[in-house]
Order: structure tokens, then sequence, then C-alpha cells
């Protein structure tokens, strides 16, 4: 005789053993998010736009510091992130709607913000003179990583003491 028992079928995702994903969700009144709204304010982008242009300011003059000729470099790489990310943050600023409307234009303006930036870069060798690459991208990616520092250093993330 032999045993043409099914083995036992596990589930597949986590999700699969839960009865309803949405079973412990309660939404908030109005007074509850206004309060949620004003312990978590948004994160402004003019506010990263400008840890971003103090981050270019700092690498350019410890470039100037080290060397001279790269600080040009360092200051127009820096440049390079500042200029498309104040576009960006000037255009959403601008951008009021319904929120299929908002995230067209996001990707719109992100796309511009690509293109503008490939373009800087596109120009550096006509308008750096003496143009060191390494310098530039070093100005470029110091400020280009500065987004996450301001994200951090955002009020929201701190505790109230």
């Amino acid at each position: 005789m032999s045993n043409n028992t099914a083995p036992q079928q596990r589930p597949a995702l986590a999700d699969d053993t839960d009865a309803s994903p949405d079973a412990d969700f309660k939404p908030l009144s109005a007074e509850q998010a206004q309060q949620w709204r004003q312990s978590n304010p948004p994160l402004s982008p003019w506010r990263i736009v400008a840890w971003q242009a103090m981050a270019g300011a700092l690498v350019t003059l410890v470039a100037g510091v080290l060397d001279r000729g790269w600080t040009l470099s360092v200051a127009y790489g820096a440049l390079a992130v500042v200029i498309p990310a104040a576009v960006l943050a000037r255009a959403l600023s601008r951008q009021r709607g319904a929120a299929g409307v908002a995230l067209a234009g996001f990707f719109v303006w992100e796309l511009v913000k690509i293109v503008l930036t490939v373009a800087i870069l596109l120009a550096a060798p006509k308008l750096v003179p003496k143009l060191n690459w390494l310098a530039l991208w070093a100005g470029f990616v110091v400020a280009m990583k500065v987004y996450w520092v301001a994200v951090w250093l955002h009020p929201a993330r701190r505790k109230p003491q």
C-alpha cells in the first residue's frame, strides 16, 4: 500500500498567512490628521537646495586650499547639481492641482532637471578653463549626496525633548 497523501503546502508569502492586510488599518480623524501634519512638517525642497549649495561652497573652499587649479572645476561640479535642483524646487513649489497632475508634473520637471544637468556637464570643457574632471566630479558627488544629510537633519526626525 502506498501513501498517496499530498504534502502540506506552505504559503508563498508572509501576506498569504494574514487574513486581511488591512484588518489593523484605522483611518485618522480630521483632528488626528491635522495633528500628524503639525508634528511631521514636510521637508522644503529649498532647504535641500540650500544644503547642497553650502556643501558645494565648502568643498570648493577645501579644493582651493589644496590646489587653486581645482577650485573652478569643483565649483562648477557643485553648480551642476544646485542649478537643476533649484529649477525643480521652483517648479514644484508653484505646482497645484490634483494628485495625478502633480505626479505627472513632477516627472516632467525631473526630466527637465536631468537634461539640464547633462547639458551643464557637457558644456564644462568649453566653460571651465583648465578643467579637472576629477575635481568636477568631486564637487558634483558631494553636492548630490548632501540630499541625504538634509533629509537626516530634517526637524521631523528629531525626537522631542
